[in-house]
């Protein structure tokens, strides 16, 4: 049975999902798979920012193994399992740790969505009974950590914070040492909207990792690329870069009901090889749901 994620997605994704329904379009019977239709396939798939690397590929499957055939339900069929098979088979559930607090660290640029999105993570995981402790570790952005409180206050969280300017490793080692104190399951580490050009922030980051392994074991346990949906190709750049420094493990997509690159989830997935873990679905705080391959692919094509 398909999840929220589908519903969510049926109501909210239609931008991406109405570029998907011109692909499915061509499936209808009434032709056959010659080089005019592959050409026109490969335009729609790329017009929903699927990506050169998987729309290559897919197309050059589908010139070996149907042509000349009718473009039919059989191929319909086809290019969805196909699109469901690029998303892969990762575990997609937070990794835990063993004992003790599970560290989450949190990455991305300004404006792709991140303080919200900890805010939503950090409201899923107390709905599951889980203790939170946020740590607000983007100390050169006031509101940021203002925001980060006053969503901690409604979600009914702990939230280790500091003066503006504090060196935001030492925020990460106290939110750990009152994590441990008070039997917390999760800490969440958020940190600043760095760009990967900025050398001296990656070493920042880099520290703030070494402090979390020193404080638990094994810390942290995830670390999370917020990317923003909007900005489709553009988003994997950074992925890739952020992805070298933390060691990322997977990535909360957000924004993607507002968008139409809904496609540059396979393209992510082609060039990270991370995981989608999480999307946003609407601003709401509930509105982060667990990404699972056959809602997504099945809200575009139904």
């Amino acid at each position: 049975m398909l999840g929220a994620l589908w519903r969510k997605l049926k109501e909210g994704l239609s931008k991406t999902r109405d570029l998907f329904a011109g692909i499915a379009g061509l499936f209808t019977g009434r032709g056959r798979v010659d080089e005019n239709f592959l050409q026109e396939l490969e335009r729609r798939l790329l017009s929903a920012d699927l990506g050169a690397g998987p729309t290559i590929e897919l197309v050059a499957q589908l010139r070996r193994d149907f042509r000349d055939r009718e473009a039919g339900d059989d191929l319909k069929a086809h290019v969805r399992a196909k699109l469901r098979e690029m998303l892969g088979d990762d575990d997609r559930s937070l990794r835990m740790a063993q004992s003790g607090p599970t560290v989450v660290l949190v990455a991305g640029v300004n404006g792709s969505g991140k303080t919200t999105s900890i805010a939503k993570l950090a409201s899923l995981l107390t709905r599951q009974g889980k203790r939170v402790v946020v740590a607000a570790c983007d100390t050169f952005r006031a509101a940021a950590v203002e925001q980060l409180a006053i969503w901690a206050g409604r979600i009914g969280c702990d939230i280790v914070r500091a003066q503006p300017g504090t060196d935001p490793a030492s925020v990460a080692h106290d939110a750990c040492e009152k994590a441990k104190a008070r039997g917390a399951d999760v800490v969440i580490v958020d940190t600043a909207g760095r760009l990967h050009t900025q050398t001296h922030l990656m070493k920042e980051l880099e520290k703030i990792q070494r402090v979390l392994g020193k404080q638990i074991p094994g810390a942290p346990h995830e670390a999370l690329m917020v990317l923003d949906a909007t900005n489709g190709q553009n988003a994997i750049s950074q992925a890739e870069q952020f992805g070298k420094v933390i060691g990322a493990t997977g990535i909360i997509l957000t924004k993607l009901d507002g968008t139409a690159k809904g496609g540059a989830v396979f393209s992510i997935k082609a060039r990270t090889g991370l995981a989608v873990k999480f999307a946003g679905v609407g601003e709401g705080i509930e509105d982060l749901e667990p990404f699972d391959p056959e809602s997504f692919v099945a809200a575009l094509f139904d």
